[in-house]
């Protein structure tokens, strides 16, 4: 290495820790840090947290908090949103709260039929319309449950809070994470345990996901601004994840996006390569994004290609990850690509959760007279008239549990489908016959599992298919809302065509929203990333990439 690279490495590295160094030394009790994709918002995190004996960190996506957990472990609590609201009320009320997630669906399903009115109460308490008329049956058909919800539990703390401010916890640290996709009731609680303790908000309003909770980039935006002074602010430029191009090409799009109008209010900030030696080999090696044209249902053998080149390529193992615009194409991607013989394929997909039997039946296993459980499972059991006659019986007789309102014939039903499960939990034998009618009710297929699990048993008595060097390549396939969190090494964006990323039939209006999922879907690649297109015209979003910057890659 040459001594001009050595210098160039060395004062990068330096620059790099000059932006740590200012947040570590300020004197703020209140930070705000704007840390793109890959900019060391972990190391940060471990640097502040060093010495505190009694810390907190905040988001509110289920594998951050697993991943946080893993890096900080034993240097601070890592908590979602509602796990954080739920253990505080357990012990302000000193009570065993119980949480469904289903909660909120299962009571706007009850409001349909209870007030004729088809209400969207998570958007309620997200906005903060704490006086809007039906929070009040909200708030009575969950104590008849006695359940909370995800966004209820974080309502109710906020309230309690806003009434007792002397019982707001106090930490030597706060860090909250993905702060740009918190909404106006998630912000409320941050800004009360604020008052109390020393807090850092880190975030991008480039990383923008989750307009369909009511989140909102203002707040974020409000803090690292002149609207809310009290706040410092800090960026965290250097991209140590992704190659040049790509953190070039991201340049390009934020550029030509807001030349066109787009992004208006964004924080400006640099987002940066960082200069490393390792980095710079994989960005000379992998120094294009290639595009290509085919049809859809030649994408997983692409796909197989391209990884088999990188295989060829690097003679060593590497990460796969895929994302398409939505769960059915990743689904249909995933299952051809284990058809070739890739083995190691994982969905990392978040389903919105349905309300199924079995929620119910779970509940009920743990208690026999679950108010929740019964009302969920005597959805599937009775009939419609029936359903609707129990319903109103609830809230007539609100002192009654549902086990005492329901008919003792499907009591009976349920209490059979119970024993049956309780057996198999318990490993004691089941009459078969009883066991089929139990599955039936809950819609497992048991022939089907039993036809996958025979085929890869013979599949593995037999010559394999596919190529053996990448047969055991890691692959995740996920759509673009459920790719926050994750990266590959190669990275495939499909069906990467306007008609999939501009959902206006009209592909001139182009949403934020629709901005940021293209650039926090780009930003996963740490070597190499092919977007792939399903139809001949020439996607908006390519064209806002310099050409220099894009390799046309042929079938």
């Amino acid at each position: 290495m040459t001594v001009s690279k050595e210098i160039k490495y060395a004062n990068t590295k330096c620059d790099r820790e000059k932006h740590v160094e200012a947040i570590l030394y300020s004197q703020s009790t209140k930070k705000v840090v704007v840390a793109g994709p890959g900019t060391g918002k972990t190391y940060l995190f471990k640097k502040i947290l060093e010495g505190k004996q009694n810390s907190l960190t905040l988001t509110f996506i289920n594998s951050l908090v697993e991943d946080l957990s893993l890096e900080l472990y034993g240097l601070s609590d890592v908590r979602t949103l509602h796990s954080f609201t739920r253990s505080i009320l357990s012990i302000i009320t000193k009570k065993n709260i119980k949480i469904s997630p289903k909660l909120s669906k299962v009571i706007q399903h009850d409001a349909e039929i209870l007030i004729g009115k088809k209400v969207d109460f998570d958007k309620l308490f997200h906005n903060r319309d704490d006086k809007n008329e039906f929070i009040k049956f909200y708030k009575k058909r969950k104590g008849y449950y006695d359940y909370y919800g995800y966004a209820d539990i974080i309502f109710a703390a906020v309230k309690y809070f806003e009434k007792y401010k002397d019982k707001i916890p106090v930490y030597d640290q706060i860090l909250v994470d993905e702060f740009q996709d918190f909404n106006k009731l998630e912000v409320s609680l941050i800004n009360l345990l604020a008052e109390k303790s020393p807090i850092l908000l880190a975030g991008d309003d480039d990383q923008a996901l989750y307009e369909f909770k009511s989140a909102s980039t203002r707040h974020i935006r409000e803090r690292h601004g002149k609207e809310m002074p009290d706040y410092e602010s800090f960026n965290l430029p250097f991209c140590a994840r992704c190659t040049r191009v790509v953190v070039n090409a991201t340049n390009d799009i934020i550029g030509a996006a807001k030349k066109s109008g787009f992004l208006i209010g964004r924080i400006n900030k640099p987002f940066t390569y960082f200069d490393e030696e390792e980095k710079d080999k994989e960005s000379e090696r992998y120094s294009k994004i290639g595009y290509s044209q085919i049809f859809a249902k030649q994408i997983p053998w692409f796909i197989e290609k391209k990884i088999g080149e990188m295989a060829e390529d690097t003679k060593s193992n590497f990460s796969v990850l895929i994302i398409s615009p939505f769960k059915k194409q990743s689904y249909t991607i995933a299952e051809v690509l284990k058809g070739k013989g890739l083995q190691n394929i994982e969905y990392a997909i978040k389903d919105e959760p349905e309300i199924t039997l079995l929620d119910g039946i779970k509940l009920l296993l743990k208690d026999k007279k679950d108010n929740l459980g019964w009302r969920i499972a005597s959805k599937f059991f009775i009939h419609k008239e029936e359903f609707i006659s129990l319903l109103k019986n609830t809230d007539l007789y609100p002192d009654k549990k549902i086990h005492e309102l329901i008919d003792p014939s499907y009591k009976i039903e349920v209490k059979n489908m119970l024993k049956v499960l309780r057996c198999i939990m318990n490993n004691k034998p089941v009459n078969n016959n009883d066991f089929d009618e139990v599955l039936k009710k809950i819609k497992f297929d048991p022939y089907g599992v039993s036809k996958e699990f025979l085929k890869k048993e013979i599949n593995s008595t037999l010559q394999r298919i596919g190529n053996p060097a990448i047969r055991k390549i890691p692959i995740k396939a996920t759509t673009i809302q459920s790719s926050k969190g994750l990266a590959g090494d190669l990275v495939f964006i499909t069906h990467f065509d306007n008609r999939y990323f501009v959902k206006d039939n009209d592909k001139t209006k182009i949403t934020d929203q629709e901005i940021c999922n293209f650039l926090v879907a780009l930003s996963r690649t740490k070597r190499k990333v092919y977007l792939i297109s399903s139809v001949l015209k020439e996607p908006t979003f390519l064209k806002w990439i310099s050409k220099d910057r894009i390799e046309i890659v042929n079938k």
